[in-house]
């Protein structure tokens, strides 16, 4: 699999798009905007900037594209206020995804976004520059000291690749408590490999006091087969082997396919970024949302039996692309159907939680002498 050009949320807007399916992606950005907000006020109140430089990675498309921004550029605006600036600084917004990411339903509801935002800040509000930057953010983006602020949310625990030697791990899909070691090394390596590399390539991008504010899906135990971390991948692989059994699937089709994915404790995130030694950590902390999230928009009571369905919708925006690489396109509805049931019975008998590591660091000072 080559995760560069198969790894990309569902584009558009339709039923199983990630713009109809992303709400608990949402849900996340909003439970860190404090920590947000607080790294923009140590970039722009430590800074007298005319230019404020920002990349979202990972901004994949539809309406949570421009939540970190519209935050971003309100802290700074009430920052501008409380010091009594006159004038507003200009605003350079990067938004970075993979190649395969639906740039065009970006660029399409700029206009709109624009017309918002000036209502809502006035017209003395800066100017906002938006470019799209397509490519991995496991390698340079951005010219060297040109950033102010770096954000990602939900992106990456996202490897750079499926890790070597995860032959053995037959019908787990993603690691499991039946995974052999030499699997959940292979995938840790693979995890320290790309985000040691992350944090290489933003060093060189940001400025000396520049901030990064980063929210990974990961988990709370130090077992990296825990069940808040890999339960969800296990019943999308319960659904895979009952299309095995039905003879939909080559079982060899099962057994060669496995998720490009790691999900780390905090302890794991804290070591990477003291190893590589470019950031100062300002706090990393891990918190929880509820896997029925997924389809609760407005927080209203809903029955059990739709809380499957919608996570399978959630999950089917983010993995469909990688499916259909691997097993075709003409099963599809079916896994998802039998997904969905699967997660309505165990949602139903027990309390299901996606955990999330969020850490805010600051770029030291170069010391070149």
């Amino acid at each position: 699999m080559d995760v560069s050009n198969v790894l990309h949320m569902n584009g558009g807007f339709g039923d199983n798009s990630y713009a109809s399916n992303s709400i608990i992606q949402q849900k996340v950005i909003s439970m860190t905007k404090a920590i947000t907000e607080e790294a923009v006020t140590g970039v722009y109140g430590n800074m007298f900037l005319k230019t404020i430089c920002i990349a979202d990675l990972g901004c994949s498309s539809g309406p949570n594209t421009f939540i970190v921004v519209t935050e971003v550029m309100k802290a700074v605006d009430k920052i501008r206020r409380k010091f009594g600036r006159q004038s507003s600084p200009e605003f350079q917004i990067y938004l970075n995804d993979l190649p395969g990411n639906d740039f065009n339903s970006i660029f399409r509801s700029l206009p709109r976004f624009r017309e918002e935002l000036k209502e809502e800040l006035g017209s003395e509000f800066g100017q906002c520059f938006f470019t799209g930057v397509p490519g991995s953010f496991y390698s340079r983006l951005f010219p060297t000291e040109s950033l102010h602020f770096v954000h990602s949310s939900y992106s990456l625990m996202w490897l750079s690749q499926v890790p070597k030697g995860v032959e053995m791990n037959k019908e787990n899909i993603y690691l499991a408590s039946t995974s052999p070691s030499s699997v959940i090394q292979a995938y840790y390596e693979q995890f320290q490999k790309d985000f040691s590399m992350f944090l290489k390539c933003r060093s060189e991008e940001l400025v000396s006091g520049g901030r990064m504010v980063l929210t990974i899906l990961g988990r709370k135990s130090d077992d990296p087969t825990s069940k808040e971390c890999c339960y969800i991948w296990e019943l999308l692989a319960m659904a895979l082997k009952q299309m095995v059994y039905e003879g939909l699937i080559e079982q060899e089709k099962l057994y060669s396919f496995s998720i490009p994915q790691y999900t780390p404790c905090p302890f794991e995130v804290k070591a990477e970024v003291e190893k590589e030694g470019s950031f100062a950590i300002n706090r990393i902390e891990a918190s929880e949302i509820n896997w029925a999230a997924c389809g609760n928009k407005f927080n209203l009571p809903h029955s059990f039996n739709d809380d499957g369905y919608n996570v399978a919708k959630c999950m089917r925006s983010v993995a469909e692309p990688l499916l259909i690489d691997h097993f075709g396109e003409s099963i599809i509805d079916k896994i998802f159907q039998k997904y969905g049931e699967i997660l309505s019975d165990c949602m139903c008998k027990e309390e299901t939680k996606f955990v999330n590591v969020t850490i805010s660091m600051t770029k030291k000072e170069r010391m070149d002498g």
